[in-house]
């Protein structure tokens, strides 16, 4: 009896978390996006657009607030059990500024307090001393003193204890981060005079003395924030008959225009009475509010500072990025609606002919590798052809009888040119070198033609000025979602773009499935490159930079199988968006060149560059900003936006099937496509990036097929599919 090896616990265990690890092509996007997503988060959370409280307490009863506190002064000390309040003694003035810093009115005031040598206590909000933090610093090197007024500016009568610790840690904080201190000082949002403590408040401000802070009301109240005049702001702000008071104003919170122009007047007027404007610790004669913060507590203050300027700088530099999207987006359907409408009128008014019809015989060139599931249907829709066609199937080292499966069809004018495994652009240049005729039909190995695709490819070519035309490539397998996705892609953005391309002569890319090429174009460029994983980019390029007229056929369709899997399309387009970034490398220096390669280089670069590589990579942004908006609002204005875009791209999808005269209900799934779609492209030209920055070279990926794409007419019977054939190179 035989034995068997089991692995150890341990190896077991390695091996499935080394197959569980998320892959890094996918956990890298979604760090990525997680990150945005938190400094969006933290960016809301200081504009007090995340956890922010608006409710205010209405008026209560005072029965449990005792009656030193309601007849006492407006410094209020309930620390360590005390219930005890003190007055400002008379001709001192303790200006007091709440709810800033603001970059605008805040530096005004700090600036006349400066001018007339008055010190005052600012009373700032966490949201902004995280977001001013340089303010906070002016107001202390300055001699002022600084105080909580929360963070988020809430009622704190609403608010549970652990609320309120919170409020009071993460203001405490914030100042901390800014000028490396901590103070006593506290004001509660909308509080009043001493008289004004109720029910509601009293547990409220005994609670934040056992937290060891002083509360801080006011004598007089200048109501600057009604923006009554100045007149009247100074009027309200003086006490009576030379008694000392806080006096309340605001640096923040709206146009503060008055209350500046007021302290001009009201700090010399009231200095020249003999009064003097101090910060509370200086008028009450005691110890500064102030304590250097130094150690662990510091740096937590500057880590937090230093997150939410970054949170700041990374929000705005989204927000331009969303513009530039919406930009691009915006622009890139016009172009798209208007270039394409002119192509569509153009090629189909009565009389048009680009020359003198093509007639001649032409080469078709098939590369397969491993193609044995589609090869025959693709070989039979070629000998269907209304045009006369000469068909090379150059088998790349297959391993799978794609070569003898052509070879026992036995069909008139088809051949094979077998080579080792070499690539496909080395297959288009062995069929290249093998061609009888001047016009040059290149497809792929799973892709099937009409009868009239061939005809229709070529006719072109009449005009001496093309060197390459562009068919219209279709999914053919479009009854799943991702195939229904992928056919609503095809239509409305390749299809649409080569009208526009064509229109602006500039067209980027012949797409590999079906495309006609001028021999002798072809040949002054070198043939087919392997600088890139797109080597229809690469040529198509080329040709431009090289003089020659790139076209669109709208009528030579064909039929190509798309991938059926979310792994095998991010495969696909992870290489096409690489190769494409490739090409634009290679064909850089055509930006300075003079002549046709200048003209290509100064439109079409830019074009590829901003359609194809830009805008995919900023677009998850449109549903970033979605998400947050639908969280923390303007919910309707976001939600308006979002279907406006969705409203452009289905009008440009709608516009796109009526041109190709295809049945507008794959567009039911329109919405879903353009939030995946987006997804995904953004995850594929991340990770292009990646490999682009760090020298890494893609492989080729070969899609598996499954050989549903059938010919026109119906199935084609007798397919062989089992042979093993690996004959070498004849």
């Amino acid at each position: 009896m035989g034995s068997r090896t089991r692995r150890p616990r341990a190896a077991n265990r390695a091996a499935d978390g080394a197959r569980r690890r998320v892959p890094m092509r996918l956990l890298l996007p979604a760090l990525v996006l997680a990150a945005l997503m938190a400094m969006l988060m933290l960016r809301g959370f200081v504009h007090s657009e995340i956890l922010a409280d608006h409710r205010i307490q209405p008026e209560a009863s005072t029965d449990k607030v005792p009656e030193k506190i309601l007849e006492g002064g407006p410094v209020i000390d309930t620390r360590s059990g005390r219930t005890a309040s003190m007055r400002v003694p008379d001709h001192r003035l303790v200006l007091t500024f709440d709810d800033g810093p603001d970059p605008t009115w805040t530096p005004k005031v700090l600036d006349v307090l400066k001018k007339h040598d008055a010190h005052a206590v600012f009373f700032v909000t966490g949201t902004m001393a995280s977001r001013y933090p340089d303010l906070v610093k002016r107001m202390v090197d300055e001699g002022h003193e600084v105080g909580l007024h929360t963070f988020n500016h809430p009622d704190l009568s609403y608010q549970s204890e652990r609320r309120i610790d919170w409020e009071l840690s993460t203001n405490q904080l914030a100042i901390t981060g800014a000028a490396g201190i901590r103070t006593s000082l506290f004001r509660p949002p909308y509080s009043s005079f001493a008289d004004a403590m109720d029910d509601k408040s009293w547990p409220v401000t005994r609670y934040i003395g056992s937290r060891g802070y002083i509360t801080v009301v006011n004598d007089t109240d200048s109501e600057d924030w009604k923006k009554p005049g100045v007149e009247e702001i100074i009027r309200r702000a003086t006490p009576k008959d030379g008694k000392g008071a806080i006096v309340l104003m605001h640096d923040s919170g709206g146009d503060r225009h008055q209350t500046v122009q007021a302290l001009d007047s009201f700090l010399p007027g009231l200095q020249a009475e003999g009064y003097k404007f101090q910060n509370l610790t200086e008028a009450l004669g005691a110890p500064s509010a102030h304590t250097r913060v130094t150690g662990s507590e510091l740096w937590k203050g500057k880590a937090w500072i230093f997150l939410v300027q970054a949170a700041e700088e990374t929000t705005g530099v989204l927000a331009v990025c969303l513009a530039i999207i919406g930009g691009l987006v915006i622009t890139r359907f016009v172009l798209m609606l208007v270039l394409s409408g002119a192509h569509a009128r153009r090629v189909r008014r009565r009389g048009f002919r680009w020359g003198p019809a093509v007639t001649e015989p032409v080469t078709v060139l098939v590369p397969a590798y491993n193609e044995a599931k589609c090869i025959e249907n693709t070989v039979r829709s070629l000998m269907a052809s209304e045009h006369p066609v000469e068909v090379i199937v150059i088998d790349d080292g297959s391993s799978d009888g794609t070569a003898r499966i052509v070879e026992d069809l036995r069909l008139p004018g088809v051949r094979v040119v077998r080579q080792h495994n070499a690539g496909k652009p080395a297959a288009l240049n062995r069929g290249l070198a093998n061609a009888s005729h001047d016009i040059i039909v290149m497809m792929d190995g799973d892709t099937v033609f009409e009868p009239a695709t061939v005809r229709e490819l070529v006719q072109p070519f009449g005009d001496p000025k093309v060197g390459a035309v562009a068919g219209n490539a279709k999914v053919g397998n479009r009854d799943s979602l991702i195939g229904a996705w992928q056919h609503i892609e095809y239509v409305m953005g390749f299809n649409l773009d080569r009208r526009m391309y064509d229109m602006l002569r500039c067209m980027p890319t012949i797409p590999g499935a079906v495309g006609a090429f001028r021999r002798s174009a072809l040949e002054r460029i070198g043939g087919m490159s392997d600088d890139t994983l797109a080597e229809d980019t690469d040529v198509t390029m080329a040709l431009h930079r090289d003089g020659w007229r790139v076209v669109y056929a709208e009528n030579a369709r064909a039929w190509t199988e798309a991938p059926e899997s979310v792994q095998q399309l991010w495969s696909q387009r992870y290489r096409w968006s690489y190769g494409t970034m490739q090409a634009i490398w290679k064909h850089r220096r055509a930006l300075v060149d003079k002549g046709p390669s200048g003209r290509f280089g100064r439109v079409g670069l830019p074009l590829v560059s901003l359609f194809m590589v830009v805008a995919p990579l900023l677009a998850p942004l449109i549903d970033v900003f979605l998400l947050y908006g639908l969280l923390f609002g303007p919910t309707e204005k976001t939600v308006v936006a979002w279907l406006g875009v969705l409203a452009i791209q289905a009008v440009c999808a709608a516009y796109a099937f009526r041109l190709d005269r295809e049945r507008m209900t794959h567009l039911i799934s329109l919405p879903l496509q353009q939030i995946l779609y987006r997804q995904l492209m953004y995850v594929v030209l991340l990770q292009s990036w990646i490999t682009a920055l760090t020298g890494g070279r893609l492989r080729w990926q070969k899609l598996r097929r499954t050989g549903v794409v059938e010919a026109p007419g119906g199935p084609v019977p007798h397919q062989r599919t089992g042979s093993n054939d690996r004959r070498p190179v004849a």
